[in-house]
């Protein structure tokens, strides 16, 4: 939660004031995932980035006393830079199948180190990779967003493709329950560029979320952003480190943050292919996805955003 109440802005961070103890009660806490991290790089800016997990379980990964080994992996590994200006959020996502070094673990998949280690060794393969400081956790399930965009009555989605799991939807720009919208974004095999068209739905609903969060419809409506607030506190899980006082500081630094200054990207790849045990993976572009992780790692964004126009998320999803 601690993510997204900074990202709403002022009207979030009144009434979160109001609703402190009520939504404060509901996050589930996440036993220090930090601790003991060895060769982590260092802080280089005032960004603050946020390693956002995906999960079918919010706690087991990040808590050691409920993750077991191999359990499971993520659906979704997102890295959320909040600009040290405070006038942009970055979100880049890591495909699942990624190939990289997981420490201790040789070459595996990205999703893998969740399974391996829990979030710790996530957060630790994500770090050698990007060479970006994380500063805090956050872990969601995807049932949790559904419930989220429920409590909004619903967001608006331009659909690509016509979705057939569990239940169709039509190709077209349309209102979305959050079993819909939980469709939508769930929709692999259909897509015609798989995984990859997979991760676009996932950021364009986070976006249409966000939208309609700082929409003055939900911001103007204190019983409905209350609503919200408290389904998104109880389907979340946040390291301990960041407190409420760090969520209420950042949202009150974003108070000028609009939907337009949300931007979502993916790292880039060259391609997918199959490791020497037979598993399918995408390789990393190393060249690219480096100036990328280095804009984030120094705060230069804004900049990165600019040279790189075409790999913004639009509303051409499919």
């Amino acid at each position: 939660m601690a993510c997204l109440i900074a990202l709403v802005g002022t009207g979030l961070a009144a009434v979160v004031l109001i609703v402190t103890h009520r939504i404060e009660s509901r996050v589930t806490k996440l036993e220090n995932p930090f601790a003991d991290l060895p060769n982590r790089p260092g802080k280089e800016s005032k960004a603050t980035n946020f390693l956002l997990v995906g999960s079918d379980s919010r706690t087991s990964g990040g808590n050691p006393k409920k993750w077991a080994f191999g359990a499971q992996r993520t659906d979704a590994i997102l890295l959320v830079n909040i600009s040290g200006r405070r006038d942009s959020v970055n979100v880049v996502s890591i495909p699942r199948d990624s190939w990289v070094d997981v420490p201790g673990h040789g070459m595996n998949k990205v999703n893998a180190a969740y399974s391996y280690g829990g979030a710790p060794l996530l957060i630790q393969t994500v770090e050698k990779l990007t060479k970006v400081h994380v500063d805090h956790l956050m872990v969601m399930d995807f049932d949790g967003f559904s419930a989220v965009t429920d409590s909004l009555g619903g967001v608006t989605i331009d659909v690509g493709t016509s979705t057939t799991f569990t239940g169709k939807l039509h190709a077209g720009r349309q209102r979305l329950n959050g079993s819909q919208a939980l469709s939508y974004v769930r929709e692999r095999y259909g897509l015609p560029n798989g995984d990859f068209d997979r991760v676009k739905r996932q950021q364009n609903w986070m976006r249409a979320i966000f939208s309609e969060l700082l929409s003055k419809g939900t911001l103007l409506n204190p019983v409905k952003l209350t609503n919200s607030l408290e389904k998104i506190a109880e389907n979340v899980a946040v390291d301990e480190g960041f407190t409420f006082g760090k969520a209420r500081d950042l949202a009150s630094g974003l108070r000028g943050i609009r939907a337009d200054d949300l931007r979502f990207t993916t790292v880039p790849v060259t391609g997918t292919g199959t490791s020497k045990d037979g598993q399918s993976i995408v390789k990393l572009d190393s060249k690219n996805s480096g100036k990328l992780f280095e804009a984030m790692a120094g705060d230069s964004m804004n900049e990165w955003f600019k040279a790189n126009q075409g790999a913004l998320l639009g509303s051409n999803v499919n």
